[in-house]
Parts: structure tokens; sequence; C-alpha cells
């Protein structure tokens, strides 16, 4: 279902074998977009793409299943990709991002490297709007959120009633705990959260029932 912002229009994609959200912000007035998590068989995404000006491709980590878009849409539109520099080689190693682990699920992944590093705090100013840039790793040590407003993009962190795996290369359970009580617990209970698999989910629900947190 499609999600109308103060600001711009909030499309979502189940991209790939694992169903990976990828999210599709567009100005309704400008046609200017903005990728969240392109991930692997993109081919629906870059149909909607078509006629928009993507000013912009924001990765919440680099898992494969998250980036396996990132290319085919990079090279369509020409924009830049913006990764935390933790992860600033994952791009260009299917090993780390683990592709080559389970080539079963496609073939290895290997894209550019990103345009430029985000970091904790940053301030972004896409669609005429500012996100904010929240560091939260513990599912990958490159993990960040995007927040505008009431709404967060929070990749694998935070799921409805569940959390990211931490069984993965750089991931800690204790940075997930931390990453979650103390950078998304903290905002408003109303926050929407548009994770990186299944349904949204709120702030608010989460802290009340999620079993993991």
């Amino acid at each position: 279902m499609n999600v109308l912002d103060e600001m711009f229009r909030i499309e979502p994609f189940a991209l790939g074998p694992l169903a990976t959200n990828a999210y599709l912000l567009t100005c309704p007035d400008t046609k200017q977009a903005v990728v969240i998590d392109p991930g692997m068989n993109p081919q629906s995404l870059l149909k909607r793409l078509a006629g928009l000006q993507v000013e912009a491709i924001l990765l919440t980590h680099a898992h494969f299943d998250h980036i396996g878009g990132v290319e085919a849409v990079r090279k369509q539109h020409g924009c830049p990709v913006y990764l935390h520099d933790a992860e600033a080689d994952w791009l260009t190693d299917p090993r780390k991002n683990g592709s080559a682990t389970w080539p079963e699920l496609g073939a290895p992944i290997e894209c550019d490297p990103a345009e430029y590093a985000l970091e904790d705090g940053q301030t972004l100013e896409l669609l005429g709007v500012r996100f904010q840039v929240l560091h939260t790793p513990g599912h990958s040590p490159g993990s960040v959120s995007f927040l505008h407003g009431n709404r967060l993009f929070g990749g694998d962190v935070l799921f409805r009633l569940g959390v990211g795996r931490t069984d993965l290369r750089g991931g800690s359970s204790r940075e997930l705990h931390d990453s979650i009580h103390r950078k998304l617990f903290v905002l408003p209970d109303e926050v929407q959260v548009y994770p990186g698999h299944g349904p949204k989910t709120t702030i608010g629900y989460e802290k009340e029932h999620n079993p993991y947190v």
C-alpha cells in the first residue's frame, strides 16, 4: 500500500528471494525520487522509476539482498549511492556482502563503491526535506536508519515482533540491543517503522509487544 507523507509518497517493493523491502520515495510535484535498499530482481522497481529523477540510493546496510539492484538503478539514473563507511568495501566484495555464501539464491554481487559515506547524526537534504541518519549497528556494523518526521526506514534492525539476526559478519547482539534501546526506543511511540522485511510497525507497538527487546 502506498503512503502519502506530508511531502512525499512511500511505495514499498518486496524484491528477490528473501522478499527484501525496497522503498521508493517520490515527490508527486517534482517527480524527484529516492530509493532505499534496491534489492535483488529489481525489475518491478526499475519499471516504476521510468520518468522519475532519482536523487539518491540510500542503503541501510550492504547485505546482498539489499544491494542486488544498486547497479541497475545507478546506471539507469546516474544517481549516487550512500552507505556507512563501516561497510564501504562490502559493495565490491561478494564474501563480505554475503552473496558468495548463498549461491543458491543468486550470482555473486559486486557493485562499484558508494559515492558518499554516512555517519551518525548526519542530515541529508533530499526531496526538499531532511532525513536524519542514525547509526544503528548490531545486525551489521554499518547499519543505519533514516528518520524523517514520524517515518523511520530502519533496514534489518527492528521488525514487527522481531529483530535482525546477529550471526552474520560483524553482527553483535549487544550492539543491536543498544541500537534499539538507545537510538530507536527513545523516539516517539507514534513513529512508523518501515523495516527491511515484513510489514511496517510503530515504535510504541514494539516497545510494548516485541518479545526480543
